[in-house]
């Protein structure tokens, strides 16, 4: 019996070796992406990825990225040194998207809005995002195009996670970022409707707080008024957190098994499989 338990030990320990090895953090505050991919690929991921969205942001964002480029004209042209030593993140960012416009250097300007954050971790990368992008958003979309044109721009990415904001590991600040996250979704001030819901959670190198406990309080948060309740089969919505080390990110996700869970291999498969069916029909 002794022996059987040791043997268990061992597997759950080699099972989670890949997570004790990580050495990065996320920062409270920051959002992006996370993408799961084959062992070893890594660095091969992060390269592709970053090709691949870089391609789309332009695209996705192309207004945005117009009207920040034009707010910082407007910035520039005041010469109010109080105001410009108050610049926010973002505007910095408007300035340095400007002089890449100049420069008409795309790769550099994708560049400027995902940014890797090494996490030391097998298995695992983690893409920074800035404004405008939503990561939420960027995702679902990618991933209907990459379902619609049955195409596949990726070797050794497999599923996408994004998450729109994230917080430290306290159920306090879980419960400020889930009323942040969750009121767009489920709280719209006019003509809310009752909606379905799930909440997935993945934890990785992760016991800062119990799953059940962050269950609770974001389950709290969605709230009751407006007819809400859980459905874990045939959900109108996914509430997804990502749990890594002392950073806990959150999203509201849509699509999300129609989308094979944002798993870019099985979208691929999937959308071929569909064409194959009806090519017999």
């Amino acid at each position: 019996m002794a022996k059987r338990k040791n043997q268990n030990r061992d597997n759950r320990d080699q099972k989670f070796k890949k997570f004790k090895l990580s050495s990065g953090i996320v920062e409270p505050g920051q959002y992006g992406i996370y993408a799961t991919c084959t062992k070893g690929r890594e660095a091969q991921c992060i390269k592709e990825l970053k090709l691949a969205f870089g391609e789309k942001i332009e695209e996705y964002y192309h207004a945005d990225l117009l009207a920040m480029t034009e707010g910082n004209d407007n910035v520039e042209e005041d010469g109010n040194e109080d105001v410009k030593k108050e610049l926010l993140i973002e505007d910095q960012i408007k300035k340095e998207l400007l002089e890449l416009k100049a420069n008409n250097d795309d790769k550099k300007k994708s560049n400027a809005l995902i940014k890797e954050t090494k996490l030391g971790c097998e298995c695992l990368i983690f893409l920074q995002c800035k404004k405008p992008i939503v990561p939420s958003e960027f995702c679902h979309r990618y991933c209907q195009e990459a379902f619609d044109s049955k195409i596949k721009t990726t070797r050794y990415t497999q599923r996408l996670s994004p998450i729109d904001s994230s917080c430290s590991a306290s159920l306090e600040e879980v419960i400020k970022l889930s009323k942040k996250i969750l009121k767009p979704h489920f709280q719209a001030e006019k003509d809310q409707k009752p909606l379905k819901f799930a909440i997935q959670i993945n934890r990785r190198n992760f016991s800062a707080l119990e799953k059940m406990d962050i269950i609770k309080a974001v389950a709290g948060c969605v709230g009751t008024e407006h007819g809400h309740s859980v459905d874990l089969k045939n959900y109108d919505k996914l509430i997804l957190i990502e749990c890594f080390k002392t950073n806990v990110g959150m999203s509201v996700l849509d699509d999300y098994d129609r989308l094979c869970k944002y798993n870019l291999q099985q979208i691929f498969d999937k959308s071929h499989e569909l064409e194959e069916g009806k090519s017999e029909n």
